[in-house]
């Protein structure tokens, strides 16, 4: 069996990318907020199916905005779904807020509405809901009981670029969203996020804070006077470049191709594991569309997840951890035990998913995985 190296995540960027980028190199304006960063969040509005969209440095900053444009303060806690990368709570706790992790449902991970309901205090303001693996949670649920309390919603959606969600896209499922274009991501400039929303005013204060509280340079192209900005409010610098947007302008338009790919690779997985006992597929549910940022495979208690991942690594397929369970993470301090949470980031497994393999290298991960689980059955 050949032990050239299979990638658990890859880019799929070319000549297009770099023609974009020579663009932003002839037009002289490589800064952030720029035009070409304009051009990306008019073009990703529309495909999350809000009104407004603001790029940032990362998904970390835009959770971060979000949670301060809403009004986050400290001694406020907030709802976050359990089973994530840390960034969702670290934005909770950089805000100023405690986050209270929900637990999880069993089969696609995401928080687990009655737990969410269950942890409402009198401190409670929000509720940050994850797509896992890019997998929309349920967000009628969630809407239901953030309306029922009075509380807002957010959608950690770093993962979801072309999910949907009883067909309406992932972004829109909120009050406000925030993605991720990291490079494992469905669509990537390496970095990069954006917060997306049908409330203007909410992005209006965000494209304030996120250039250190004043408009933007080019809100003030054309003016007939001097425009010097005065400081009203204490902003960051969490501006996309626009070498990066126009990286995303083109990666915008092979979303179509790279869903499609992603999805191909899917149904052989399923395909190439369903027999396997000691392995669980995950679940795509019938009302939503997955876009497959990850594939994650449960494997059974009886055998050793790290063992199977360390057998498979030494074959040259790249493999890793599901995610974590953020409530056993120590910055967080001591947390109420969180079981199914606990249980997915003790068993779950990802192994190679993105849009350029080939169909020899799927064939090969599913026999490196099918002889490993068996090695050690």
């Amino acid at each position: 069996m050949s032990t050239d190296s299979i990638a658990l995540g890859q880019p799929t960027v070319g000549e297009e990318e770099l023609a974009a980028v020579a663009e932003v190199f002839r037009s002289g304006w490589l800064a952030g907020a720029g035009p070409a960063c304009r051009r990306f969040e008019e073009r990703f509005a529309q495909v999350t199916g809000t009104a407004h969209a603001l790029t940032t440095a990362n998904c970390g900053s835009a959770l971060f905005l979000g949670l301060k444009v809403l009004g986050v303060q400290p001694g406020d806690e907030v709802i976050v779904g359990d089973y994530t990368f840390p960034a969702t709570g670290h934005a909770v706790v950089q805000a100023g807020a405690t986050p209270v992790f929900a637990d999880i449902r069993p089969d696609v991970f995401s928080a687990d509405p009655a737990h969410v309901e269950s942890l409402i205090t009198p401190k409670t303001v929000g509720i940050l809901a994850v797509d896992v693996a890019g997998q929309p949670g349920d967000f009628d649920e969630y809407r239901a009981i953030a309306d029922k309390h009075g509380l807002w919603l957010f959608e950690d959606a770093a993962c979801a670029a072309g999910a949907t969600y009883k067909t309406r896209p992932a972004g829109s499922l909120a009050d406000l969203a925030a993605f991720s274009f990291h490079g494992r991501k469905g669509i990537t400039a390496g970095e990069g996020g954006a917060l997306v929303s049908d409330r203007e005013d909410l992005i209006a204060h965000a494209r304030k804070l996120h250039t250190y509280g004043i408009e933007p340079a080019i809100s003030r192209e054309g003016s007939n006077a001097l425009p010097i900005p005065e400081f009203h409010e204490l902003g960051y610098n969490f501006r996309m470049s626009d070498v990066q947007a126009a990286i995303m302008n083109v990666q915008l338009d092979r979303l179509p191709d790279l869903l499609a790919a992603r999805r191909s690779v899917a149904k052989r997985y399923h395909e190439a594991f369903e027999d396997i006992d000691a392995l669980t597929v995950p679940v795509e549910l019938s009302d939503r569309e997955h876009p497959w940022q990850a594939y994650l495979l449960t494997v059974a208690p009886e055998v050793s997840r790290d063992t199977l991942a360390l057998r498979i690594r030494e074959t040259g397929v790249q493999c890793n951890f599901g995610t974590y369970a953020s409530h056993l993470q120590p910055i967080y301090g001591p947390q109420a035990p969180l079981p199914v949470s606990a249980d997915a980031f003790a068993r779950q497994l990802a192994i190679p998913m993105h849009a350029n393999l080939t169909d020899a290298e799927v064939t090969r991960v599913g026999e490196v995985v099918r002889e490993a689980v068996q090695s050690l059955s």
